[in-house]
């Protein structure tokens, strides 16, 4: 595992996201907390990751028998862009998708959605190439228009599907335009911490439950970080130490070992059984 610390709200998140959803959508509070443990949290701090992902709109108190909390109807999206960020974004762009532009323009009385639009354009991997001017690969578009309907910003943006048609050199104009030394520092600890443990973990069938939802549920939480910073850029554009490639391998390959073996971890904890993805 990493050194630095995952908060109790991003692991939740992921247990969510991964498991819970395939289950049902719910978990009681008992089993939470048990399932948490493994991950080396106490309880209060489960407690009180929950009460805050309740007030944050993505959980709602829900009792089946038992006192518990269930995906709040309006996660569901959040959940199911993210399945596509971290799961299906995994290979670069192709160039001749051409791009996605995002030009906004926000009232001096409401800074707080100029905030807001900066930081989720950011985290959907879109790249400032002016003042209100932004840009992604063209793959991004129909997720940044969810986005941007779903939080109430639509209002305020211009989206386009664009073309680069001429000056200046596209390969040097992105490294302003993304910041690829941040980007390929989290790639590098990602590799640092999961790497070795990708090396021990090579098998499907070779690793028991437990340890599966040990390593897999921390290593899933600080990898879905990455996707949204990377903006999955065409091969072309990158730089030649682009360390993406070694990181995203990683990934796979625990992905691959630990998924199965710690959804079954999951089951066992709480009983629940599975059900199709909920819309």
């Amino acid at each position: 595992m990493s050194d630095s610390p995952l908060r109790p709200s991003s692991l939740i998140n992921t247990i969510y996201g991964a498991f819970l959803r395939r289950l049902g959508g719910w978990i009681s509070i008992a089993d939470l907390i048990t399932l948490m443990s493994e991950l080396d949290v106490d309880g209060p701090a489960v407690r009180s990751a929950m009460s805050r992902l309740k007030k944050r709109g993505v959980l709602e108190p829900e009792r089946r028998g038992a006192t518990g909390y269930r995906l709040s109807p309006s996660a569901h999206a959040v959940f199911d862009e993210g399945d596509r960020r971290i799961f299906a974004s995994l290979e670069p762009a192709a160039l001749s998708d051409g791009w996605t532009m995002a030009v906004f323009s926000v009232p001096e009385t409401e800074r707080s959605h100029r905030y807001q639009l900066r930081t989720r354009l950011t985290w959907l991997g879109f790249g400032n190439i002016a003042p209100g001017v932004w840009l992604a690969p063209g793959r991004v578009l129909e997720d940044a228009r969810g986005m941007l309907l779903r939080l109430g910003l639509s209002d305020y943006v211009h989206l386009f599907a664009a073309d680069y048609a001429a000056f200046g050199d596209l390969r040097t104009n992105v490294r302003s335009w993304w910041d690829f030394p941040a980007i390929q520092k989290q790639y590098a600890e990602f590799t640092d911490a999961y790497g070795p443990v990708a090396e021990r973990l090579t098998h499907p069938g070779e690793v028991d439950s437990t340890e599966a939802f040990h390593n897999y549920v921390p290593m899933l939480t600080q990898w879905r970080r990455l996707p949204y910073l990377d903006p999955g850029l065409p091969t072309e554009l990158l730089p030649s130490d682009w360390n993406a490639v070694a990181a995203r391998q990683v990934f796979q390959r625990l992905h691959d070992v630990l998924m199965e073996p710690s959804l079954l971890q999951v089951k066992k904890i709480t009983g629940l059984p599975a059900q199709n993805m909920e819309s």
